[in-house]
């Protein structure tokens, strides 16, 4: 039987196709959740958040492209993105940007940084050209008022006047999906780690040992970056510190070749409230939560597979000829996009894994799946 929250998402679905009745909505949350799946919010209507979050496969995007999950295709059927869909579970423990020394940062909402909270990552797709490609935000509030149940519910939670002013009432749709972004729904922390945590499992031997390497930072510099808490049986722990970091990412030539993007992706760089050279391609760690169901990996998904992600970054322990070959591609690792601001002191941190460790850091990581997407791992 289908847990509560996976039947309201199901039926949201079905629903956002035809205009909802006046009141349907008792909460900010339901109104989010609506507005979450509604496709009429992009140019085409063919579009919605949850088309490239799709709570079916992690909260990010399934559908395949000529370069297969690496990167989204547009709402006008023809534009792919030059980085990927980060998944939106667990996004909500997101700190704000910050700014921590002179040259380190934390927080934000992208891949760097550049929009504040759930509500501020809301906005953008909607008018981003090669994503839902609205023009504006007047057009995208023109086609909220088309709906009977948004107009009377956006009164009823926002006041009477929210409808006299486009800002508003385009901000008030965002509040709306950032609070049904903080549902249970996309964090529930039900994972065979967390029911671990909780008596309620039992690691397998090799997990166990995948686990203990993770948080040893005498045995890998896993914890250096995808640690939040202190302490290793945190009960709420994101597996991300949140922080920007080089870590030598190759440029997905496929992407660019199918995308016509020239010139590198400076990550935090091209935050625009960042202007120092020292931000250059460096990215936010993200959550590892879901992680071994929400491949390809790495900000431009270069990469296919999660046990190469473990190989990419073990190659800078070790002088193992055989460990500077890409798995995928046969052929040495390429160099990073941006050889600058690499993160050498975490990269190098730790000594070289053999099969038997990196094994175990997959299966450790594996255990980090959700309930509702652990048939995913089979598939």
């Amino acid at each position: 039987m289908e847990p509560p929250q996976m039947r309201n998402v199901l039926s949201l679905i079905l629903l956002t196709a035809t205009a909802l009745p006046a009141g349907a909505f008792d909460s900010l949350e339901e109104l989010g959740e609506a507005l979450f799946f509604d496709v009429n919010l992009s140019k085409n209507r063919t579009q919605s958040c949850a088309t490239c979050h799709d709570p079916e496969y992690g909260f990010v995007d399934p559908r395949e492209t000529e370069v297969g999950r690496a990167v989204s295709l547009g709402d006008d059927g023809e534009s792919l993105g030059d980085r990927s869909a980060p998944t939106a579970a667990y996004a909500k423990f997101t700190p704000d940007f910050e700014q921590l020394a002179e040259r380190a940062w934390r927080g934000g909402m992208f891949w760097d940084g550049r929009a504040a909270g759930l509500a501020g990552q809301a906005g953008e797709p909607p008018l981003n050209p090669i994503e839902m490609g609205m023009p504006d935000q007047a057009s995208v509030v023109a086609r909220l008022a088309e709906d009977a149940g948004y107009v009377a519910a956006f009164k009823a939670l926002f006041g009477d006047t929210i409808w006299n002013d486009d800002a508003s009432a385009y901000a008030a749709m965002t509040q709306a999906i950032a609070a049904f972004e903080s549902t249970d729904l996309f964090s529930p922390f039900d994972s065979k780690y967390d029911r671990m945590l909780r008596g309620d499992a039992k690691l397998t031997d090799e997990e166990e040992l995948g686990r203990t390497l993770f948080f040893s930072e005498q045995s890998t510099n896993c914890s250096l970056c995808h640690q939040l808490h202190p302490s290793a049986v945190a009960p709420n722990e994101t597996f991300s510190n949140y922080e920007y970091h080089n870590t030598g990412t190759p440029v997905n030539a496929a992407v660019r070749a199918a995308n016509g993007v020239e010139g590198p992706d400076l990550g935090l760089l091209a935050n625009p409230d960042i202007n120092t050279a020292d931000a250059g391609g460096r990215y936010k760690v993200p959550t590892l939560r879901n992680v071994a169901v929400t491949g390809p990996y790495m900000h431009n998904g270069v990469f296919k597979d999660l046990r190469t992600v473990v190989l990419f970054y073990n190659k800078y322990n070790t002088l193992d000829k055989a460990r500077q070959i890409n798995p995928e591609t046969g052929k040495p690792w390429v160099m990073p996009e941006i050889p600058q601001n690499l993160a050498v002191t975490e990269l190098i941190h730790g000594p070289a894994l053999d099969d038997k460790q990196i094994d175990a850091l997959v299966a450790f990581m594996k255990t980090l799946t959700d309930a509702r997407y652990e048939h995913l791992l089979e598939e």
